[in-house]
Parts: C-alpha cells; sequence; structure tokens
C-alpha cells in the first residue's frame, strides 16, 4: 500500500575531506551514506510559545521513517538532503525504543546541495 506525499531523505555524514573557503573558515565536506523513505512535516513556526526541550523547540519540520539501524549516524555527524533542501539533524527519536519508526527533528538550514 502506498501512501501519498512520500519523500526521500537523504543522509550525510561529515568526512574529513573539507576545505578552506575564500574567507580563510573551514567547510565540512558530506557524503551521501543513507537513504530513508518518508513523511516531511512542518513541525513549528513560532516554538517560543511551546515548552518542549530546547532542541525540539528549535525544530522547524520532523521526518517520519520506517525504523532501520543507523551505525554511526547521530545529530552531531550527519544531516539531511529532502529534496535538494538542506536540513540539520537536531534529534534522532525512536519513540519508547520499540523500533518500529524514526521521529527525525531537523532544522532547516538553506536550499543549495552543497
Amino acid at each position: 500500500m502506498s501512501v501519498g506525499g512520500n519523500l526521500w531523505g537523504f543522509v550525510q555524514i561529515r568526512t574529513e575531506n573539507g576545505h578552506m573557503n575564500k574567507i580563510r573558515e573551514w567547510e565540512a565536506a558530506w557524503q551521501d551514506c543513507l537513504q530513508l523513505w518518508g513523511w516531511l512535516d512542518l513541525s513549528t513556526g513560532d516554538a517560543n510559545r511551546i515548552a518542549f526541550s530546547a532542541k525540539i523547540q528549535e525544530s522547524s519540520h520532523i521526518f517520519l521513517c520506517d525504523y532501520q539501524p543507523l551505525v554511526g549516524i547521530t545529530s552531531e555527524n550527519a544531516r539531511m538532503v529532502i529534496e535538494g533542501r538542506v536540513y540539520d539533524i537536531l534529534l534522532i527519536d525512536d519513540p519508547m525504543y520499540m523500533h518500529e519508526h524514526y521521529e527525525i527533528y531537523l532544522k532547516f538550514i538553506g536550499g543549495q546541495n552543497g
């Protein structure tokens, strides 16, 4: 059975092969490591009135997908690219550790994949 609205989310992991940009800042290099099939939904547009944890409060979107092992992927070393838009991963939640699905809290950071 197929439900409309599904998207591919590409998880990218930071590599050691970065470079220095024109203003002498270090820019990380990113490598695709996993594809996730799921739904992207707007989480909040005005989070300052919601009493959640700080990471969820900063979240702009949430990506829901089926469970699969995420070996070596954390919010500190990975990001997602969904339809060419780049998102920081704030939190990867396996609700109640039931290993049924993930709720990945994201923060939109840009439109280009670079």
